[in-house]
């Protein structure tokens, strides 16, 4: 294998999205997250981040983190028990859907 094609394959690894996940499985899942992130991700309470269009691996870890409860602070005991029934393709639906939208809620 020659050393671009290498690199590539590496550059895959590393930056990009390493899993297959289905964008409407998350869509679906995502009734409960409208409440505070609204059904286009923008969240319209100042409080809550807004989910559309930020890094799937992002979101993924930050589900994961809610998950184990390592990630603390503000809210995060509200997330800690809606990231629990979760699994690990949950997670990665929910990703590739909220990063899937618009960031400027069109």
């Amino acid at each position: 294998m020659n050393k671009l094609a290498i690199s590539m394959l590496v550059g895959t690894i590393l930056c990009g999205s390493a899993w297959a996940a289905d964008i409407e499985a998350g869509k679906a899942k995502a009734v409960t997250c409208a409440a505070c992130h609204n059904t286009n991700g923008i969240s319209s309470i100042p409080m809550y981040p807004n989910l559309a269009g930020q890094k799937e691996e992002y979101i993924y870890n930050s589900l994961k983190a809610f998950k184990s409860k390592e990630r603390t602070g503000n809210n995060a005991a509200i997330m800690w028990g809606l990231a629990a029934p979760l699994s690990d393709d949950d997670m990665k639906n929910l990703a590739a859907y909220f990063s899937s939208l618009d960031p400027s809620g069109k």
